[in-house]
């Protein structure tokens, strides 16, 4: 059955925004800042960091805690896909978005992902770093090869036809993804959470943005082997 929707008034929504981080204390505050800055009337902030051991955790408590409305500290690192859980489980908002704490996204282009939610009626929002006319830095061949080849196996599986799965650019209705019962520690976040929305019949929306990818010496995570995971969690989750 697809899921039940509370109307969302247009007009006095509130965007809770869910920022994992581990180890981002270069660009934290400014990813905190843009936040707060983007053309959205009502925001919740909530921060997970994720066991930092860079210094992230001190300027939390010293520099951004007072500009958030929510920070959680995790004792131990779970993962991305767990700090992602922690905050989802922390919002009220009755949209909620992803933000990744690397600058790689736009705060800005938050009224693009909210437009299909709230004059088209979607569940589910993938901002698009493979459609549209908006910038995007030039980077990483081989990362786009192995985003498009497990896009294309998760299409398969969910018989959608996205063109990026693996996005970090996630927009929900609040009431929708805090009723998902998500267990991915890791990197494996992306492709179940696909899964189970589209096995819920949720309507899901791409909307092409800007992205501005980082190197591996700019901080960037991810790794090859991490799309070994991703392909697990595409089987376990899709097939069995």
């Amino acid at each position: 059955m697809p899921p039940s929707r509370s109307p969302i008034n247009p007009d006095d929504y509130l965007l809770s925004v869910v920022i994992p981080c581990f180890n981002e204390r270069p660009t934290l505050r400014k990813v905190v800042e843009r936040v707060r800055s983007a053309p959205v009337a009502r925001k919740e902030i909530v921060v997970v960091d994720d066991a930092s051991t860079d210094g992230t955790r001190e300027i939390l408590r010293d520099e951004i805690a007072a500009l958030a409305d929510k920070v959680i500290y995790h004792p131990e690192n779970r993962g991305k896909g767990a700090a992602m859980r922690t905050g989802f489980a922390a919002t009220t908002g009755d949209i909620v978005v992803v933000q990744d704490a690397d600058l790689e996204y736009d705060p800005a282009e938050y009224p693009k992902l909210i437009d299909p939610i709230l004059r088209l009626g979607a569940d589910v929002v993938y901002g698009s770093r493979f459609q549209g006319g908006d910038s995007h830095r030039v980077l990483l061949f081989w990362h786009m090869v192995a985003n498009r080849g497990l896009t294309l196996l998760s299409n398969a599986i969910t018989n959608l036809n996205l063109s990026d799965m693996e996005t970090g650019a996630k927009m929900f209705r609040g009431e929708v993804i805090r009723a998902v019962d998500l267990r991915e520690p890791r990197w494996g976040f992306d492709p179940e959470v696909t899964v189970k929305l589209a096995r819920r019949r949720c309507v899901f929306y791409e909307v092409g943005i800007s992205y501005n990818g980082r190197t591996y010496e700019e901080g960037k995570k991810i790794r090859g082997t991490d799309g070994v995971r991703v392909l697990y969690s595409l089987i376990r989750y899709g097939i069995f």
